[in-house]
């Protein structure tokens, strides 16, 4: 059966997360509903990653096998047209081996946070970004996330619905810069932990509002409690950039 690499896009604000649940529309079934429409057959997609309700992505990967062979092109652009009106696109479809699994094969993940910080309300970006009034020092937060990059249990910064079977993880980067009025904040690894980037992006928060600094971050890491962590930033602004494959 000939297996497909979908690179998907989706406005994460009407869904109750990527996974099909009980309690709501997904983005998962929204795709899946499109194969449907476009094959006549029920067939599941399985994802690099589930991410939350209301969070985005600019490059979610799936694959999808299929019981015949079809031009990756045809395939994007027919089922676009059948997940039509909703806020999802497939931007690339690809034929992959067999071997290829979106979750297993993925090397790295990248996340990006968006903050806007000003005192004006949120209009364009309503829904698609963190709206922050008090002044952030964004330099004063990427220093301190470096306390996060590396080899470390994140336990502090992991959700307690966290299905994980450990808490260590690596942190590749933690960039956090300032264009204007917006705040990004980029976060690279292998696998992150439910909630972990919206840990990070909270606690952070603190420490741009000179209430935490680098030293409050490096305790908080080391208590391994997550009593010891920073409010959890909303899902508004977090969005699935990439993923990596060898």
């Amino acid at each position: 059966m000939p297996r497909y690499k979908l690179t998907i896009e989706y406005d994460g604000s009407p869904f109750v997360g990527w996974q099909a649940q009980a309690n709501g529309l997904s983005v998962q079934h929204v795709v899946e509903a499109g194969i449907e429409g476009f094959c006549g057959a029920a067939l599941k997609v399985h994802a690099a990653g589930r991410t939350d309700a209301g969070v985005h992505a600019l490059g979610q990967v799936a694959h999808v096998e299929f019981a015949n062979p079809v031009a990756p092109d045809t395939l994007r652009d027919a089922v676009n047209a059948h997940m039509r009106p909703h806020p999802v696109a497939i931007v690339a479809a690809e034929e992959v081996p067999d071997t290829f699994e979106a979750r297993f094969s993925a090397v790295k993940r990248h996340y990006m946070y968006r903050i806007v910080n000003r005192r004006a309300p949120l209009t364009l970006d309503r829904g698609q970004a963190w709206l922050v009034n008090k002044p952030l020092d964004a330099d004063a937060m990427h220093a301190a996330a470096q306390a996060l990059v590396g080899h470390h249990d994140f336990t502090t910064f992991r959700s307690v619905q966290c299905q994980a079977k450990s808490p260590v993880k690596t942190v590749d980067e933690i960039s956090v810069s300032r264009y204007g009025e917006e705040i990004e904040i980029i976060c690279r690894a292998r696998s992150f932990l439910h909630n972990q980037v919206r840990s990070f992006v909270g606690t952070l928060k603190m420490v741009g509002e000179g209430k935490w600094t680098k030293r409050d971050i490096e305790k908080a890491l080391a208590a391994k409690d997550r009593a010891a962590c920073g409010p959890v930033a909303p899902p508004d602004g977090l969005y699935l950039l990439q993923v990596d494959y060898e």
